[in-house]
């Protein structure tokens, strides 16, 4: 049995942001990570501009931009006159330096965060070591047990003064039935494959949309990380219909990587996400909190999971390094997190929500998306049309509803 001020359970985006926090700020702070890396595909590669200031504000800014990553300065969809795409974001309305998303490999921003966090005497991180239930003691979570996953690893307990879950939408915290999850219809899942990229190939993040499936095609400089869209529940018999199907409507859509179409071989080189949106009703019970995905799964619409996670982060750091440092978190201090955070998860939830029913549904099942008679979604339009009214969605998806700022003992400038 050991123990620590606060355990953070998950390596992901939003557990390394709060352990380099609450680290820099004095707690301690053990991470706690099932896998022996962080070097897992088809995760998301946004970096928005809320998540590119928090690397400046904590003196990380050099070390991110010598990553690779390309730049994408404009969200499009295809909502206008015949599928025509629209321009609904377009970062660049905004003021500089971050007006663009950086799409960077989600494992070198992990390994740029970690690295960083083991500077700090009170971070620890812990790999190869799963979570498998709570402790509780009257009513309150204080800690976690812990099973070590090397080659004749053992068990053992992790005490802890709060424990904050950011082990995703497969989170054991979802268990607890008094946090009350919610969950919301999708109207797709999604395949994850790759495709080698060539010179003179588009740069950035690249939409299009095919026979009932809508593309979305990561730029990661070598090869194209790819995701397709198709309705719920149809994987099974997309794929009875053959591989060689599905490229050549692949291609139709998409012409420029019709030569490609011999480098994907088999539907093993092809994996399914299963597209969940839910929320819990409450973040948090004594001892424990959630935030990032543990709280509310987002769908992959515009991209930003990611940076909401981290925003989650930066705010449990504000609100509770304070607290944990003195040693004593109440049940106030995380109800704190979740008041401030659930008008922005909740408002893009809704967002997404409308994107499906006006924009995906349609597409998925072979009909423009349109506001009638052919016409593009009325709101589209308007801010199509309004260049004074770009920086409003523009500026929804840089920070979010709130912009969060990290608490001031754990900012390192550097020159």
């Amino acid at each position: 049995m050991e123990r620590t001020t606060c355990c953070v359970v998950g390596g992901g985006p939003a557990g390394m942001v709060l352990g380099l926090l609450l680290a820099r700020a004095g707690v301690e702070v053990t991470v706690v990570e099932k896998h022996g890396d962080f070097l897992r595909d088809f995760r998301g590669d946004t970096v928005h501009p809320s998540t590119l200031a928090l690397l400046d504000d904590l003196g990380l800014a050099e070390r991110f931009a010598a990553l690779p990553q390309r730049h994408v300065h404009s969200v499009q969809l295809p909502i206008g006159q015949d599928g025509e795409l629209l321009t609904v974001g377009d970062l660049r309305a905004l003021p500089g330096p971050y007006n663009y998303v950086a799409m960077v490999p989600q494992w070198d921003l992990l390994d740029l965060l970690a690295d960083e966090a083991a500077r700090e005497p009170s971070f620890s991180l812990r790999m190869n070591t799963e979570v498998t239930s709570f402790l509780m003691e009257g009513g309150r979570v204080t800690g976690v047990r812990c099973r070590d996953r090397t080659p004749g690893g053992g068990t053992g307990e992790l005490r802890a003064t709060l424990t904050v879950a950011c082990d995703g939408r497969d989170s054991l915290a979802r268990d607890l039935p008094e946090l009350g999850l919610r969950q919301f219809a999708c109207p797709m899942d999604a395949w994850w494959f790759r495709l080698p990229r060539h010179e003179g190939d588009p740069r950035g993040l690249v939409g299009n949309v095919g026979d009932r499936f809508v593309t979305a095609m990561i730029d990661r400089g070598d090869y194209w990380q790819c995701a397709v869209l198709i309705p719920k529940g149809a994987d099974a018999e997309r794929r009875a219909d053959g591989l060689d199907r599905f490229l050549s409507a692949l291609a139709d859509a998409t012409p420029w990587i019709a030569d490609r179409k011999p480098e994907l071989r088999d539907w093993d080189e092809v994996k399914l996400l299963d597209v969940r949106m839910d929320r819990l009703r409450r973040w948090h019970r004594p001892g424990l909190l959630c935030i990032g995905d543990a709280a509310h799964a987002m769908s992959p619409v515009f991209g930003i999971g990611i940076n909401l996670a981290v925003e989650d982060a930066v705010a449990a750091a504000r609100y509770l390094a304070g607290p944990l440092h003195d040693g004593a978190v109440g049940l106030g201090d995380v109800r704190a997190v979740q008041r401030r955070r659930w008008p922005t998860a909740a408002a893009t939830q809704g967002l997404q929500r409308l994107a499906h029913a006006r924009v995906i549904q349609p597409l998925l099942a072979g009909r423009a998306p349109a506001g009638g008679r052919g016409r593009p979604l009325r709101p589209a339009e308007v801010l199509t049309r309004a260049p004074w009214l770009k920086r409003v969605p523009a500026y929804f998806l840089a920070y979010g509803a709130m912009r969060e700022r990290p608490p001031a003992a754990s900012l390192r400038r550097r020159r």
